[in-house]
């Protein structure tokens, strides 16, 4: 190929991303590429090259085989959000644990990865070897761990679509959110951060949601959830839904620490919490 040739091809290249950023495209497939290439004279067989180049290059970053992303540094194009990105990565998905928990601001402590729900038969993009040990279990993309938490179908609910910046993406909202905290606090700063998340919730969570949805997930949920609402100063009598949930032995409160110290007869939970915490 000559030098003429390839500085051509280059040039098309370039169009394409003009195509694409007009067209508000900022995370698109091989298949849209394909769709706009026409508009810019690239000929099929070299579309793939062009992708290439187009990325050696810095035009475009790489989500993973078939997604690509709009670089920050073309002219004009707003750099897509991360959780846009995490929407891209994987369908359905909702940004949440503690991802949510700081949308929402009921954290000052900011994750150093994405959090995203998603359902048990959603195909999750993994790496493999030292970049997998390097990411954490999760998806590394530009430098951003996503990390993907997989649920059974039924028990993907409670979300809400809002805007991010130029984006509008799916987040867990505030209730499911907090119950999520009960159930995997790893993945929301640990059981102290999702207390003091509830505390912080406390003025403007939905009572009747929270509840109901942790009566949709397990027996568990429900003991830990009507243990922390008192605590926070939720009014007792209002928990009896919660309380009557029959359960086989004691739960313990935070599911990622030691089964040890005293337990809660009134919600059969065993409360192993550094110190125990008191009202």
């Amino acid at each position: 190929m000559s030098a003429t040739e390839k500085r051509k091809r280059s040039r098309v290249g370039v169009d394409l991303i003009r195509v694409l950023a007009a067209e508000g495209d900022r995370i698109f497939s091989t298949a849209r590429a394909r769709q706009l290439s026409s508009r810019v004279g690239l000929k099929e067989p070299y579309l793939w090259e062009a992708l290439h180049h187009l990325h050696r290059d810095g035009w475009i970053v790489s989500l993973r085989r078939g997604l690509y992303a709009l670089s920050p540094s073309v002219p004009g194009v707003t750099p897509a959000h991360e959780f846009e990105i995490a929407m891209a990565l994987v369908s359905p998905a909702a940004i949440s644990h503690w991802s949510a928990l700081h949308y929402h601001g009921l954290t000052d402590q900011a994750p150093n990865m994405v959090f995203a729900l998603t359902t048990a038969e959603t195909s999750v993009p993994r790496l493999r070897g030292a970049k997998a040990k390097e990411a954490r279990g999760g998806y590394s993309v530009g430098g951003i761990v996503y990390r993907f938490i997989q649920v059974k179908p039924e028990r993907f609910f409670g979300m809400e679509t809002v805007w991010v910046g130029d984006a509008r993406v799916t987040v867990t909202d505030v209730e499911r959110t907090l119950i999520d905290g009960l159930t995997m606090p790893q993945y929301c700063g640990d059981f102290p951060e999702v207390l003091s998340a509830f505390e912080n919730a406390a003025d403007r969570m939905d009572l009747d949601r929270i509840i109901d949805y942790a009566l949709r997930l397990d027996q568990a949920t429900a003991k830990r959830l009507g243990w922390v609402l008192e605590h926070v100063g939720v009014d007792i009598t209002r928990l009896d839904g919660l309380r009557q949930v029959p359960i086989k032995g004691y739960r313990t409160l935070d599911p990622s620490g030691p089964r040890k110290g005293p337990c809660n007869s009134r919600w059969m939970i065993q409360e192993n919490l550094p110190g125990r915490v008191s009202r």
